[in-house]
């Protein structure tokens, strides 16, 4: 994944060790990751016409440059480095992708070296929502989940400074810290009128992919946390139990699974399709389309299926349901997913920056688009807001109304 022929990973994008979502799958483009590179500093501008496109007239922007160095009372705040990356931040910005972003060279640094190796974190994947950086799922176990964070909390603030003009990267950056320290991070909840702080330490994320059990004597209900490097073996494993089992009926739980790998998407669809059935389409600027299909054995097609779904399901988890739904009917219970499904490069430039842009959209069989738009389920189920302390439980029938649902489908 690190390579510059690069693998392409639909990543919600999510990054394990933080966990903090970029948006949709990405590769690296350009030159070998190198997070041990010099950053350089600028001082006075070069090149001021390499590359620039023939119809472009950019008389505009140094006519306010010069105006501005010519005029602003203090000159001493016109650092030249910051007046640049600011001009294409803004460039970069205008597009309103919240998964387009220019990085300059001190936090692209600190990007590739959260992809290169763990750093602490707080468990949440994020992403941007309305110009508001969202949750797009706490992963069980970790530090935001103990807290009670969820799947749509809107942060606000970490450790009491507003981040209301910062993008997912840099929020990522202000939460991202050494193993043991805390950060408090401000959110609003879903029905809350106040918003309410999360004092978190950060700690090693460690992501479970798999868990499965049986429920109602022969329906096999089983929780697909993320779509990590270990779901495809845990995969496998729960499924050939599970077909050694008395189980009659499937449920999965997709449920604040935040994605991952998207060949793991399509390795896991295999399981319920026949080969060559398609699982999910990459479409890029010029309507061209990638197709991806399914290569597994279909040792899964024989159960009456339900898929449990809601606004932290995303990516990876979008396009496995998706795909079962379009192709098989399999009805989905619960909220809508959250919506991620774009594809981002990350171009490297010779001074340290970066850019990544959005390249491509994923799109289901029936080619319905991910991004925003998210996926409906058949039933919608929502849980209430105001419950009391424990009684809403994951996984628990009588206690998670979604389920029940899906019990009640299969009988």
């Amino acid at each position: 994944m690190m390579s510059s022929t690069g693998r392409k990973v639909l990543i919600a994008a999510i990054l394990f060790s933080f966990i903090a979502g970029f948006g949709g799958g990405f590769w690296f483009s350009g030159s070998e990751l190198n997070i041990s590179t010099p950053i350089p500093i600028i001082n006075k501008l070069i090149n001021q016409n390499a590359g620039q496109p023939d119809t472009v007239d950019f008389g505009l922007f140094w006519e306010v440059w010069n105006a501005l160095h010519k005029k602003y009372v203090n000159p001493d705040k016109l650092k030249t480095q910051e007046m640049l990356y600011g001009a294409i931040r803004g460039m970069v910005n205008s597009v309103g992708d919240p998964y387009t972003v220019f990085f300059e060279p001190v936090i692209s640094k600190k990007f590739q070296e959260e992809i290169a190796g763990s750093f602490g974190g707080v468990g949440i994947e994020i992403g941007m929502r309305s110009g508001v950086v969202t949750v797009i799922a706490p992963i069980k176990g970790s530090p935001a989940y103990k807290a009670g964070m969820k799947a749509g909390d809107k942060i606000l603030k970490v450790d009491n400074k507003s981040i209301a003009d910062l993008s997912v990267e840099e929020t990522v950056n202000l939460i991202r810290g050494n193993i043991g320290t805390k950060v408090v991070l401000t959110a609003l909840q879903e029905g809350d009128s106040k918003t309410k702080d999360f004092e978190l330490v950060r700690e090693t994320i460690k992501i479970p992919a798999i868990d499965w059990k049986m429920l109602d004597g022969n329906v096999a209900y089983m929780q697909i946390f993320a779509f990590n490097q270990n779901v495809d073996s845990e995969f496998e494993t729960a499924s050939q139990e599970i077909l050694k089992s008395d189980a009659k009926k499937l449920i999965i739980d997709l449920r604040n699974n935040p994605g991952g790998l998207l060949e793991s998407a399509i390795n896991l669809a295999g399981w319920f399709l026949d080969k060559d059935q398609v699982v999910t389409m990459e479409e890029f600027k010029d309507g061209s389309r990638e197709v991806f299909k399914s290569k597994g054995n279909g040792a899964l097609k024989i159960y009456p299926t339900v898929i449990l779904i809601n606004g932290g399901s995303a990516s990876a988890s979008e396009i496995l349901s998706g795909a079962l739904h379009d192709n098989k009917g399999t009805p989905m219970v619960g909220e809508k997913s959250f919506g991620k499904g774009s594809v981002q490069e990350l171009e490297n430039f010779e001074n340290g920056s970066s850019l990544k842009v959005t390249i491509a959209k994923w799109l289901t069989p029936n080619g319905r688009s991910i991004t925003d738009l998210g996926i409906e389920p058949n039933y919608e189920v929502k849980l209430p807001t105001d419950a009391k302390e424990g009684t809403l439980e994951f996984g628990t029938p009588g206690k998670d109304p979604q389920l029940d649902k899906a019990l009640g489908l299969l009988k």
